[in-house]
């Protein structure tokens, strides 16, 4: 019986490396496929989140707008009141 070792022709190793590149060939296709994937997502979640920013715009201008509308109802009605006051002395 031979040793695993001296049935490892020349040939057969010839074989093997030839194997494993097409194996290695695969991965390497099927890592081109995952990435052209996550590029794909990417762009995908890029254009959510830049939907998201722009809500979170708009909802930032709509509150900035009501507090001013609020201070300025404020600052009416104390000048309102002031002016009540100011013409009942």
């Amino acid at each position: 019986m031979q040793t695993m070792r001296e049935s490892w022709t020349d040939e057969r190793l010839d074989d093997l490396n030839e194997k494993v590149e097409r194996g290695f060939e695969r991965v390497d296709q099927r890592f081109e496929k995952v990435e052209g994937e996550f590029k794909a997502v990417r762009s995908e979640m890029k254009e959510g989140f830049d939907a998201v920013n722009g809500r979170i715009d708009s909802m930032q201008q709509t509150l900035v707008n009501g507090v001013i509308g609020l201070c300025v109802a404020i600052l009416s009605g104390f000048a309102v009141v002031a002016g009540l006051i100011a013409t009942q002395l």
